[in-house]
């Protein structure tokens, strides 16, 4: 995707198994990139699966895209990706 500005508000969405540290693996890249997301929601669903929302401000597409595929990584994770807000 090309022309699109780092001040758009993008949102990762993440679904996880219910793990102690599964929030702490979904913000971890973003400490890592000296970011602050501009929001976190963490809320459990049915059948202990947790639904975990972070927007971020200022972050180019490419990086957002290679923090879902690392967060994807995770064992706890059952999926994660982002979209513009």
């Amino acid at each position: 995707m090309c022309g699109v500005e780092s001040s758009s508000l993008l949102r990762l969405q993440v679904v996880a198994d219910a793990d102690p540290g599964a929030i702490a693996r979904i913000v971890e890249p973003f400490q890592n990139l000296n970011v602050i997301p501009r929001g976190v929601v963490a809320e459990f669903g049915t059948n202990n699966i947790l639904h975990v929302r972070v927007d971020v401000f200022g972050m180019t597409e490419e990086q957002l895209t290679l923090i879902a595929c690392k967060i994807r990584a995770a064992p706890c994770i059952v999926n994660a990706y982002w979209h513009r807000v």
